[in-house]
Formats: C-alpha cells, sequence, structure tokens
C-alpha cells in the first residue's frame, strides 16, 4: 500500500532570515510606544500612591526577560576555556561598556521618554550613528565611504533641526541663549553613551564572544541600574516590582519586546549580510514614528518633520556608500561576530532594552 500523500504546507518550512530581520525591527521600533502606552495604563491603577508600571519597572524587569533569553541562547560560551582567555584587562572594559550601555544609557532613554514625545526620542537616537562613525574615523581610524560621510553629517543636522525648532516646553533648560528640553538633552547623553560604549568595545572587544559579551552586559547593567535608581529615587522606588498588575503587563512587553524581539533578531543576524542587516535596520526611525501614531495617537510636529527628512536622507546616502562598498567582505559578510552586531545595531540605534 501506498502512503497518503501529505496535505500541503500552508506556512513555509524556514522563514528566512531577511524576514526575522524585519519582524525584530517592527517590534523594536513600537517598544518607545508601547513602554510610554504602559506607563499610562499603570497611572489609572495606582498602588500606593505609585505607578506600579514605572518607566524603572519596566526597564528592570525587561532586563531580567533579556537576561533569561540571552542565557538560553549563548550559555554555553560560559565554560571554563572560554572565560579563562579573558584578561583582567578585558573583564575591565567590558565592566565599563555593561555600566555605559547596559545601565546608565537606557536608564537616561527610558527618563527622556517621562518628559518628552516619543518621536522626539526616536529621531534624536539617530544622533547615535553619525556620532560612532565620526568617534570610529579619529579614534580608530576607520576608512568610510564620501557618501557615509555626506549621510552622517545629514543625519546630524537633522537631529539638531528636530532639537532647536521644538516650541516652548515647560521642561526646558537655557543654555547660551537656547533653550533645550530636558527630556531632549537627557536622549542626546543617552546617545553620547551608547556611542562610546561601542567604540570601547570595537577598540578593546573585538574578540570576546558575542555570548559572554551580551550576557555580561546585560547583567552588570541590570544591577548596576538599580543600584542607581536606590541611591536616586529612594528604597520604595522598587516596592511594586512584584506586583501581578505589572508583572501581566510586563509579560507583554518582557514577551513581545524582548523575548520574541530579541529572539527573531538573533535568528536573522545569523543569516544575513551585515549590509541587508543594517539596511532593515535603518527603516526603524520610520517604523517607530507610526507606532507612535498607531498606539499614542502622537502627531510629528513641524520640526520633526523637518529634522526627520533630512534625517532620512541621511541614511540614504549612508546605504548609497555601504552599497559602494558590497564588493567588500565586511559589508558581504555574515553577521556571526561582535564586530558587524555592533556595526549593525549601530545603524538601527537604541532597541528600547
Amino acid at each position: 500500500m501506498t502512503r497518503p500523500n501529505r496535505l500541503p504546507r500552508l506556512i513555509p518550512k524556514t522563514i528566512s532570515g531577511q524576514t526575522y530581520l524585519w519582524l525584530a525591527m517592527l517590534i523594536f521600533a513600537a517598544s518607545n510606544a508601547v513602554t510610554r502606552k504602559l506607563t499610562e495604563i499603570g497611572a489609572q491603577h495606582f498602588m500606593g500612591g505609585r505607578n506600579p508600571i514605572s518607566l524603572c519597572n519596566v526597564l528592570f524587569v525587561g532586563n531580567l526577560c533579556a537576561l533569561i533569553l540571552l542565557i538560553l541562547i549563548y550559555g554555553r560560551q560560559w565554560n571554563k576555556t572560554t572565560l579563562k582567555q579573558l584578561s583582567k584587562k578585558d573583564w575591565v572594559t567590558l565592566t565599563a561598556v555593561a555600566i555605559l550601555s547596559g545601565a546608565i544609557a537606557p536608564g537616561l532613554f527610558f527618563q527622556a521618554l517621562a518628559l518628552t514625545g516619543v518621536n522626539n526620542i526616536i529621531l534624536i537616537g539617530r544622533l547615535e550613528p553619525p556620532l560612532t562613525l565620526a568617534l570610529s574615523i579619529w579614534l580608530l581610524g576607520e576608512g568610510v565611504h564620501l557618501w557615509e560621510i555626506a549621510g552622517a553629517i545629514a543625519a546630524f543636522v537633522g537631529v539638531i533641526l528636530t532639537i532647536i525648532l521644538q516650541p516652548p516646553q515647560e521642561a526646558m533648560m537655557n543654555m547660551g541663549g537656547l533653550s533645550l528640553g530636558i527630556g531632549e538633552l537627557l536622549a542626546i547623553a543617552g546617545s553620547v553613551a551608547i556611542s562610546a560604549s561601542t567604540i570601547i568595545a570595537k577598540k578593546y572587544l573585538s574578540q570576546i564572544p558575542v555570548g559572554i559579551y551580551s550576557i555580561f552586559r546585560t547583567a552588570l547593567g541590570t544591577v548596576i541600574f538599580f543600584f542607581i535608581a536606590l541611591v536616586l529615587y529612594g528604597k520604595d522606588h522598587f516596592a511594586d516590582v512584584l506586583s501581578p498588575f505589572l508583572w501581566q503587563w510586563m509579560f507583554l512587553y518582557g514577551g513581545l519586546i524582548v523575548v520574541v524581539g530579541q529572539s527573531f533578531w538573533i535568528k536573522g543576524l545569523k543569516s544575513s549580510t551585515v549590509s541587508m542587516a543594517s539596511l532593515i535596520g535603518s527603516f526603524s526611525p520610520i517604523a517607530g514614528i507610526l507606532a507612535a501614531y498607531l498606539i499614542l495617537g502622537e502627531v510629528p510636529t513641524l520640526a520633526q518633520y523637518i529634522g526627520g527628512s533630512l534625517i532620512l536622507v541621511g541614511i540614504f546616502l549612508s546605504h548609497l556608500g555601504i552599497r559602494r562598498k558590497t564588493h567588500s567582505r565586511v559589508a558581504s559578510a555574515k553577521v556571526n561576530s561582535m564586530q558587524a552586531q555592533q556595526q549593525v545595531e549601530t545603524n538601527m540605534g537604541f532597541k528600547g532594552i
């Protein structure tokens, strides 16, 4: 007897790496809008005069979810053989990077979310790629294409216009006759912290396995952020971190933004080239602004339209330069090293955790 034919597959057996990257990019792009929405929901359900879904609680619990995921994926890299190869200098550098990108930068971005619009955070966060590019040329002597430099300049001007053309706000500081929003300043500081950590990692940690780097940064960053928040806000700041109301919403944030988003991103990077992953990641600002409109009803201002347009021009020019280098090993190589992954994530910007 012949076996009956199997039913045709309704879902493809495999999903391409590019599809995983597109899905991850959309999830990460929505992270800021989702975070703001969660805090608004928490503000409607105060507990003991506190918002149970505070930004600090979201960041702290989200990092714990990310840490669990990273351990499941990269835990095997934490073995005696690999760890013995790391020098004291490697651990000191890893600690500095963890403080900058795992604690300070996320804390600054999340605090900025409490003071300014999501679109401002998204656009000002685009300061990171041109700043990292400039520091790479200056401090690391990296060679870049002329179009990449032109793109970085256009994006930088776009960020500056987004900031200085903002209408007057309550939370603003006067700096040399120029009024800047505190939220915008925090977003700038967060971008600088991430750029600094990227340069340090490029220079000293390029040979460190991705798993050791990611797990150590997330774990130490989470602990340091916890103690910084305790010092700044008091011992009761995380009083609601075990609240069932917080966790029922954190399953959405932690499950979707952190676990699903990170899983798709890591899966996609394993089978994609640097140039393709960078191109997909560069659509994050557009997707983020769209998510802010759909989730929060936040309509871009004139300043954001002007600055955002220049930033998009900068992204186009930068990728024009990357395409000119597609024949090189760097652009056409798989994203299978920490250095290549950092290059992709720098173009993408802050991913919400």
